[in-house]
């Protein structure tokens, strides 16, 4: 149990579930990365939902961060900042359903899909690490500033605030924010939506589009993400503050 996949008439749904809280390890984004691999080909539209109820994803393994495994940890963040930065320029249209929780990892999957529907409810999404010990990745950063207006950009990263769907609209995490009951209605008028537009067109814009944001990724990924760049930070970096 990790990652399920199917297609139905050309949509690719892949589904996040773990049997816990959907934590993000290696082996997690590793399923989901595979996943997309075959969704490319086999597949005009993409739908990654959550199959646990209050769930998208408890982001990261904290407890690799907390052993202090720097190659581990490494590796961990590595698979993420590799696996947002391929949905950014992912070539076919790619839709994010947000219905429970989404902690940073989480956060930036969601982030990096082209229509981002979420459920209201008292569950939230963001950027959170400033809270627990661990300054975002710039990767992730360079993410989110393409995608969210300015001021909540700063109040997430260098607050840690999180927010719930309504505010996440406002900020530009979601797209579109709907009831419980009427995701599933919502998600096909989306899907409908989408297979009327050109998909090649869709592609090149796309990649038009987020260029400077996936160079920035890019960029930072390279600078910051090698095993000196994480040792040093890792040296740098206070205890994890495990949450209760």
């Amino acid at each position: 149990m990790g990652v399920t996949f199917e297609v139905n008439d050309g949509v690719a749904r892949i589904g996040l579930d773990d049997g816990k809280v959907n934590v993000m390890s290696t082996t997690m984004l590793g399923e989901i990365g595979a996943a997309f691999d075959r969704a490319e080909t086999e597949a005009e539209i993409v739908v990654l939902r959550s199959a646990r109820p209050g769930i998208f994803s408890a982001g990261f393994d904290l407890k690799v961060f907390a052993a202090g495994d720097a190659a581990k940890s490494l590796e961990m963040v590595r698979a993420g900042a590799e696996l947002a930065l391929r949905l950014m320029s992912f070539p076919h249209p790619t839709i994010g359903v947000m219905e429970g929780h989404a902690f940073p990892m989480g956060t930036f999957l969601l982030l990096a899909c082209d229509v981002r529907l979420g459920a209201r409810g008292p569950h939230r999404m963001g950027l959170n690490e400033v809270a627990i010990g661990i300054a975002p990745p710039s990767f992730a950063i360079e993410l989110a500033r393409s995608r969210l207006h300015p001021a909540w950009l700063s109040r997430t990263v260098t607050l840690g605030e999180m927010y719930e769907p309504e505010e996440a609209l406002t900020a530009g995490f979601l797209d579109r924010v709907v009831a419980p009951e009427r995701v599933d209605i919502t998600l096909e008028e989306v899907i409908v939506a989408l297979r009327a537009i050109h998909k090649p067109s869709h592609a090149t814009a796309k990649k038009r589009l987020r260029q400077p944001a996936t160079d920035a990724m890019r960029m930072a990924i390279n600078r910051e993400l090698t095993m000196a760049a994480y040792e040093a930070s890792s040296r740098a970096r206070s205890a994890v503050a495990m949450p209760g």
